[in-house]
């Protein structure tokens, strides 16, 4: 099986985060297209059984977000089919001694779709319908191969509707290491995910939740 261990910290300083990243070393994981844009649709039987169960079935498409400065090279997106298991609350196996309640831990199967909009017809066809998209840009920063305590994790820093998050996925010692590294503790550790942050925003704000996009497009 294969787990995803992951948590998000919301970004206080956008400025400090990046000097924080400088001093850790890391670099973007896709120098030629850093940045990228993410269309995320969630999928659901009419009466929610798979939230009701904890999991979560998605179709993600991601292409590469206008760039600030021109960059040699094409990036060509691609789209990804998720399913993810309920959140464990306790480390599971070998997924190492620190992986625990500070972290969210869940079964994850991706798989590259050549045809998205296929996909979602065969769901569509099945009964399953796409109740919720949510969109990002997302930046993945990984650190040099001379940090070997940092195998395996992925920093990514996701531009939102909603406001800017680190999501940090890998080792739970390494997440743990690189957080401090970016001046977080455990008890900024987020586990919730962006549907649920997005909801308990528009609670905040009076408004009814309906998609989580940029207005005005991407």
């Amino acid at each position: 099986m294969a787990y995803e261990i992951e948590i998000k910290l919301a970004i206080r300083n956008s400025k400090a985060l990046m000097r924080a990243l400088k001093r850790l070393g890391a670099k973007p994981a896709n120098p030629k297209a850093p940045r990228m844009h993410e269309m995320n649709v969630i999928f659901d039987t009419p009466d929610g059984g798979l939230a009701k169960h904890g999991q979560l079935l998605r179709i993600r498409t991601e292409t590469p977000a206008p760039a600030k400065k021109s960059a040699r090279g094409k990036t060509a997106g691609r789209t990804v089919l998720t399913f993810k298991s309920p959140p464990e609350e306790l480390a599971i196996g070998d997924l190492g001694p620190s992986a625990g309640r500070r972290h969210k831990v869940r079964e994850e199967i991706e798989t590259q779709l050549t045809d998205g909009a296929t996909m979602q017809r065969i769901f569509e066809g099945l009964g399953l319908r796409g109740w919720f998209r949510y969109e990002k840009h997302r930046t993945t920063y990984v650190l040099p191969g001379r940090q070997a305590w940092a195998k395996g994790l992925l920093i990514e820093v996701d531009e939102t509707p909603i406001g800017m998050f680190v999501e940090l996925e890998g080792p739970a010692a390494a997440i743990d290491r690189a957080a401090r590294g970016l001046g977080y503790s455990a008890k900024d550790y987020v586990l919730k995910n962006y549907l649920v942050l997005y909801v308990e925003e528009c609670k905040k704000k009076g408004e009814q939740p309906k998609d989580m996009l940029f207005r005005g497009g991407k």
